[in-house]
């Protein structure tokens, strides 16, 4: 495995600061990464030096080189990376997720738990297969005429290592188009797309064919977060965008992202980031700043 990962990093060294597509479909790798706060699609990370943590609603998770994890839906964190022991820059490669793959080898992978939601954003340690399955993908970096061919059957080994883990159930449920996660997707998306109006969890539901208690169950199990906290999240994570590559005074940002009051927008976001608007962004254009943040909407 140490010589799999080895030539895994050797491959992800010419990748950028920010996620770099390598030509293979669906995969992604980033060196030196500064940890963007961002909206984090559905995918499978994998660390392949370094370490990196994520706040993810009320949950702080801290992912080891050598460890993976899955995200399910579309969800809003916030996060920092650390060099490994020797001052390496943090290095990780991402395999976007799709249902349709998850679903057509499911049905051939070993039993995962069921009850897999608390444990969702739970660091895991990859399998020696799964390493070496994702070296064989990442060589084709160098191999386009292999793609075509070997990416796809390689693509579902990865996933098929993936759903014989801790994260199976995940991956499962990802797959399923009537499932409950699908129908908490819809809602997202909803969320996502009108951020910065006001709405009622009724209609939520709704929309997600639940009762209003189940809906606020399955929401906050799959997000870590409830309703309103994924669109305040969503907020503060645009108004960081614009305050620091559009810049304009706070308040009417805060306005634009949808907040009817400039000083609980300031209390928020130093909440949230450390700093209130103003000295975030002067930190930033000081050059004292570590995140290359990536827009929430």
């Amino acid at each position: 495995m140490n010589d799999s990962m080895a030539e895994l990093r050797s491959i992800v060294t010419r990748a950028g600061d920010r996620w770099t597509e390598t030509g293979i479909p669906r995969v992604a790798m980033v060196h030196a990464e500064a940890c963007a706060s961002q909206v984090y699609q559905p995918m499978l990370h994998l660390v392949l030096q370094g370490s990196k943590t994520l706040s993810i609603g009320d949950q702080l998770r801290r992912y080891e080189a050598g460890t993976y994890f899955i995200v399910p839906v579309d969800i809003p964190a916030t996060g920092q990376i650390f060099p490994g022991e020797g001052g390496q820059a943090y290095m990780a490669t991402s395999l976007t997720l799709e249902p349709a793959i998850i679903a057509s080898i499911s049905g051939g992978a070993e039993a995962a738990p069921a009850t897999w939601r608390a444990a969702c954003f739970a660091p895991t340690q990859a399998s020696s297969e799964m390493t070496d399955a994702w070296l064989r993908m990442m060589r084709l970096v160098d191999r386009p005429g292999d793609r075509e061919v070997m990416a796809p059957l390689i693509e579902r080994e990865i996933l098929f290592r993936a759903l014989q883990g801790p994260l199976g159930g995940a991956l499962r449920e990802i797959s399923q188009p009537d499932g409950r996660l699908f129908q908490i997707r819809r809602a997202i998306q909803w969320i996502r797309e009108n951020f910065s109006k006001p709405f009622r969890v009724e209609p939520l539901a709704a929309m997600a064919d639940m009762s209003v208690a189940a809906f606020y169950r399955h929401f906050r199990s799959v997000t870590a977060m409830t309703p309103i906290q994924y669109q305040k999240r969503l907020r503060l994570l645009r108004a960081r965008w614009l305050l620091l590559f559009e810049p304009r005074d706070a308040a009417s940002i805060a306005f634009e992202v949808g907040y009817e009051s400039a000083s609980q927008f300031s209390r928020e976001y130093a909440r949230l980031f450390g700093l209130p608007p103003s000295r975030d962004a002067a930190r930033f254009r000081a050059g004292e700043y570590a995140d290359p943040i990536s827009p929430a909407a």
